[in-house]
């Protein structure tokens, strides 16, 4: 039995499969996020604990067997959370998380401190990555910034109270803006950069290889005897591919949680920072990807549903599964500032054409359009890279509504594939890599593309309807980037 272990934003995943890849039960604990100022999110790094620790339970008490004999476990997480340690190991301040925003001026600061920051990380410096949060913790919390000794990924966390041991994999790491991407190991330059240094740093491994042995204590706690050996991991994405099967160059996949990214394996490294695409080291050895990242995916249609104090299967009632072309409602999904292709922190949402006539449908709708518009702009990105994808599988929250689905088809002018437990996501993933490390197998063997439940193709008599939105949407950030923020 192998054991995948999912640290999300908004919960905790565990799934147990046996040898054979079947699933044989998941069990998911919940997470909240805090935003004490705006543009600010943190969550407290021992409630990833708590929450890992019930999911553990629940699949213990209804599958005891299945989890004495677990002997792999792999890590999948949250990419970018600060999660700062004191020489103890306990953490210093809550963990600042992906979505925040608050350090772009450090951004600034470290590509004028390192001038070859680009060239080494492969990604321009985000407020979301890791490092840009220390130098913010340094200008602005001095006396804190004084006594890290270690900074950790939320998952390496996760990882330090199952093992002891101060570890990471390289997808996750190439989210730091610490990590010399190409050679897959920490750069003392970037690190200098922001007053740190290796010391600072976990050891580095492929996601598939082991890191350590879960802890005696540990082990009895959550009935597993065998003492499995805990894998890399990697960052969710990239443990989502590793879930999917896109492990191969030019393999793909459109993930639609409360982030969006636009997905696709690469041999070699390549970056392209003038659209703000990411270039990270995959979870398999002598892999890479690159991502187009939206900030605000399912997370706009949770707003909305927010806003309106509905659930949102309700507000999507009434919009039907088939595409009926553009609202005359355009909305820019910029609720926590963007990465692809802007890179600006600042950026909010916004509706433009609202008229006395506007429905909340035509608003939801407008949502849905809005994130798909989003999506596109990383696939012109992508494009420009040299990369290009035939078709792409959708995984994730939002991947459940045929409508979005199909709506995103007709604007990247792609099929999009359901594969077969595409809820499990990236603690499959995860299970995987605690398969590889504990056999000893190629990732590549294990790492296998999942069936395919069905197919949602464009809409030829569509598509120029959305053609021509989509060149609306794209003039609208340009226009007002001023007002913004």
């Amino acid at each position: 039995m192998y054991l995948g272990l999912d640290i999300g934003t908004s919960s905790v995943k565990a799934l147990l499969i046996d040898a054979k890849q079947n699933i044989i039960a998941m069990a998911t604990a919940p997470l909240e996020v805090s935003r004490p100022h705006p543009g600010w999110s943190e969550q407290a790094p021992a409630d990833w604990w708590t929450a890992t620790s019930a999911t553990v339970a629940e699949l213990r008490a209804k599958h005891p067997k299945e989890v004495a004999s677990v002997e792999g476990i792999g890590l999948s997480g949250h990419m970018h959370g600060a999660t700062l340690l004191d020489a103890a190991g306990s953490p210093l301040r809550p963990c600042i998380l992906w979505n925040d925003g608050r350090s772009a001026a450090e951004c600034a600061e470290i590509e004028q401190i390192c001038p070859r920051s680009r060239e080494i990380a492969g990604n321009i410096a985000m407020a979301g990555f890791t490092a840009p949060k220390l130098l913010w913790v340094k200008n602005h919390e001095p006396a804190v910034f004084a006594k890290v000794a270690k900074v950790l990924l939320p998952k390496d966390y996760v990882r330090l109270l199952m093992t002891g041991d101060y570890a990471s994999d390289m997808s996750d790491s190439a989210g730091t803006l610490w990590l010399d991407v190409a050679k897959r190991d920490w750069s003392d330059e970037l690190l200098a950069a922001t007053s740190l240094n290796r010391a600072h740093m976990p050891k580095l491994y492929e996601g598939s290889a082991p890191t350590g042995q879960l802890r005696a204590d540990i082990a009895t706690a959550w009935g597993m005897p065998k003492r499995p050996v805990v894998a890399g991991g990697g960052g969710d994405n990239a443990a989502s591919a590793c879930g999917i099967g896109a492990v191969k160059p030019g393999t793909g996949f459109l993930s639609l949680g409360t982030s969006g990214v636009l997905f696709v394996s690469n041999a070699k490294f390549s970056p392209n920072t003038a659209g703000a695409v990411h270039a990270f080291c995959h979870a398999i050895p002598n892999t890479w990807h690159q991502m187009g990242v939206i900030l605000s995916a399912t997370g706009s249609l949770e707003w909305l549903s927010s806003v309106f104090g509905e659930p949102v299967p309700k507000l999507m009632d009434g919009l039907g599964d088939q595409i009926q072309g553009p609202s005359h409602v355009t909305f820019l999904p910029y609720l926590s500032g963007e990465r692809t292709p802007h890179n600006d922190p600042s950026a909010r949402g916004v509706f433009i054409g609202l008229a006395p006539e506007t429905t909340r449908a035509d608003m939801t709708r407008a949502v849905l359009e809005g994130v798909a518009f989003a999506v596109r702009d990383c696939q012109e990105a992508l494009k420009a890279a040299g990369t290009d994808i035939g078709s792409l599988m959708a995984v994730g929250g939002g991947s459940r509504s045929k409508l979005w689905l199909q709506i995103m088809a007709t604007l990247l002018d792609r099929p999009l594939l359901l594969p077969a437990h595409s809820e499990a996501g990236g603690a499959l993933g995860a299970a995987r890599l605690g398969m590889a490390a504990a056999t000893g197998a190629n990732p590549i063997s294990i790492c296998t593309p999942p069936p395919i439940s069905a197919t949602i193709e464009p809409s030829r008599a569509h598509g120029p309807a959305y053609e021509a939105a989509y060149q609306q949407y794209r003039r609208l950030y340009p226009a007002i980037k001023e007002v913004m923020g």
